[in-house]
């Protein structure tokens, strides 16, 4: 690919780091996390500590358990201040990261020490001044897609070589230091890949195939990739857009598959925004999508977490959480703009997310009035969420989980139980049938972005994908039945 062009290493400055491992496999390395940074407290020289862990929940009872631990050492010690860092913290939150260390407890005593506890965030977008130890577990959060079962989720999984050297060489940018991972030489050479496998081969490839397409490549399975992804992933991409009508049968492009090639977004997103003119919701949905297409919207802060809730409490939408957001986003709308950042800060919602998908709003406003797309608004009565939630359902209708009789919910064909996520509006109310943006597998297989729909609209907008033969005896089968007799009856009568 790049004909014999000579490769280059430029080497940052960094002073000599001293990397040591654990004589056995830690069973819980939260734990072993803790424990190396107290003793480090305890009995290394001055210095910050850097540790690295998997995501928000973890961080926070790291942080909070290091706390306690600190505590237990006695006035004594110097003093131990902890931040944790991730991307849903509040921009304040996180530039704490970079206040110095506290001062000596006594004068001519030793300096206090800093914590930071961090995603990969930190592994090589920001250099934290004063680290000189950092803690590897030697684990992240890794974007993978299933195509089996059609799901793209974050996974914990083992960090590859070079990120562990990374990590290492955060120790060693203003002096030399130390990192400690907590896995076992040998698991190092042995279990952990020399580099991340690239994205490609770990994400859904829909957008992916629609560009390709629309360039007028159509043997997507001899194009030559750098790195090929999984015959099955293309598979299941050209099978998502055929029922999005993006490709016909022949798998050659659609009118509706050119115009959804044009939007920044998803293919199934384009194509909520491409119907939603149909239910008199175009700007609504562009609203919604935008508010999809940011980092998280609401701020819950642990010490604040009653405070958050009563704020959210506000903006709620029964029929679910995609309405919520366009309620926020119309809230934020309509307040002057030198009052907005208040605003945010009073009702716990990101400023940096609503600032992007304002952003995204008029990048889409623009994409779709240059495709001639009707811009139209409906009015806020009682119409309104019904029309919504069908132009939802025309997009998402291949994300959607049926409640069972034992209370559990189960995604549609594919049979996976999963739980709607603690943080939905939905959480508590259990409806018969949703549709969901996003699975995250975490400690349990959560849907998250939740939104009730009916199963009279699935069997109305997508009977080529709710085909019954292809389908597998379920409670949510005989639903659909049912759902198919009462749709042709009512057309018999009309």
């Amino acid at each position: 690919y790049f004909h014999g062009a000579p490769l280059m290493k430029v080497p940052g400055r960094t002073h000599p780091v001293e990397v040591f491992y654990t004589a056995k496999p830690e069973r819980n390395y939260v734990e072993a996390a803790i424990r190396t940074c107290l003793q480090i407290h305890e009995y290394e020289g001055q210095g910050d500590i850097l540790i690295f862990l998997t995501g928000e929940q973890e961080i926070e009872n790291c942080c909070n358990q290091i706390r306690d631990g600190a505590s237990e050492l006695g006035s004594d010690k110097p003093e131990l201040v902890v931040y944790p860092l991730y991307s849903s913290l509040p921009p304040a939150a996180q530039r704490k990261i970079f206040e110095p260390a506290p001062a000596p407890r006594v004068p001519g005593g030793p300096p206090g020490r800093k914590v930071v506890i961090s995603t990969n965030i930190a592994e090589t977008s920001l250099t934290i001044d004063g680290v000189v130890y950092v803690i590897d577990p030697g684990f992240a959060k890794q974007k993978v897609y299933n195509p089996r079962i059609r799901v793209e989720s974050l996974l914990v999984s083992p960090i590859s070589r070079a990120s562990a050297r990374q990590r290492a060489g955060r120790a060693g940018r203003t002096q030399p230091g130390k990192c400690f991972r907590l896995y076992t030489e040998q698991s190092f050479h042995k279990d952990l890949q020399e580099t991340t496998h690239p994205e490609i081969l770990r994400s859904q490839m829909s957008s992916v195939v629609l560009t390709l397409k629309k360039l007028g490549i159509d043997d997507l399975v001899h194009f030559d990739f750098m790195d090929p992804p999984a015959p099955e992933t293309l598979m299941r991409a050209l099978e998502q857009l055929n029922y999005l009508g993006a490709l016909d049968d022949e798998g050659d492009l659609t009118e509706v598959g050119l115009q959804m090639s044009e939007l920044p977004v998803d293919p199934p997103l384009a194509k909520m925004l491409l119907v939603s003119p149909e239910y008199n919701c175009s700007l609504e949905i562009i609203a919604i999508v935008a508010m999809m297409s940011v980092p998280q919207v609401f701020m819950r802060p642990k010490e604040q977490a009653k405070l958050a809730d009563e704020a959210k409490a506000q903006f709620i939408n029964a029929d679910g959480d995609h309405q919520t957001l366009l309620t926020v986003y119309q809230c934020y709308e309509v307040i002057p703009e030198h009052d907005r950042k208040n605003w945010c800060w009073d009702n716990y919602i990101h400023e940096r997310s609503m600032l992007q998908a304002c952003k995204i709003r008029m990048q889409l406003l623009g994409t779709l009035r240059r495709l001639d797309v009707p811009l139209v608004s409906i009015a806020n009565d009682a119409s309104a969420s019904y029309n919504i939630r069908m132009a939802l359902t025309c997009g998402m209708f291949m994300q959607v989980a049926h409640l069972t009789r034992d209370q559990t919910y189960l995604t549609v064909k594919d049979n996976q139980v999963v739980h709607i996520h603690p943080g939905s509006i939905l959480n508590k109310q259990k409806p018969t049938w949703v549709l969901f943006d996003e699975f995250a597998l975490t400690t349990q297989n959560y849907i998250r972005t939740v939104t009730v729909t009916q199963v009279d609209w699935l069997v109305e907008l997508a009977p080529h994908y709710f085909v019954l033969e292809n389908f597998p005896e379920c409670e949510a089968r005989a639903e659909l039945e049912l759902a198919y007799r009462k749709l042709a009856h009512s057309r018999r009568k009309k």
